[in-house]
């Protein structure tokens, strides 16, 4: 799989890149987003990168470059109208922290249910499997900020 996503012969979805990430312990960025110099960055909506579920249904952007050690990073997320995305655990020590800022979404970690509308957030233990659900008509947009256990670089 590895040699047809070099090659540019298959695209990889969200949950294949983040299995990669975790088998070569690097932050997920790292895998989606061009290093930057250390200057300040601009990061323009028109030339961002989004990664796509195998369905469509679930989008991820990052807002902050990745070109130096950190343990934090910053996305927008988008969930079609009735789509959902499950994810695997990441490594040990992750958290994140989501806020709806258009829509609800159902937020389930472990056996957990949270249901979420419009300016509500959420901080949970990402080192389990968890999934994104939008019960709505309407499509739902998330930031979310991915913090590690431990310094990545």
């Amino acid at each position: 799989m590895l040699g047809q996503i070099e090659l540019g012969q298959s695209t990889p979805t969200i949950n294949l890149l983040w299995k990669i990430s975790r088998a070569l312990e690097v932050p997920f960025s790292t895998l989606v987003t061009a290093s930057t110099a250390r200057t300040a960055t601009v990061l323009r909506s028109k030339g961002a990168k989004l990664l796509t579920s195998a369905d469509g249904a679930f989008t991820s952007r990052a807002l902050s470059p990745f070109n130096a050690p950190r343990n934090i990073e910053f996305y927008e997320l988008r969930l079609a109208a009735k789509g959902a995305e499950h994810a695997e655990a990441h490594a040990p020590g992750t958290t994140e922290n989501l806020v709806v800022a258009r829509g609800s979404v159902d937020i389930r970690v472990g056996k957990s249910k949270h249901e979420l509308k419009q300016g509500d957030s959420i901080i949970f233990d990402a080192d389990l499997p968890h999934s994104y659900e939008n019960p709505s008509d309407e499509e739902a947009w998330m930031y979310l900020v991915m913090t590690y256990a431990e310094r990545v670089v």
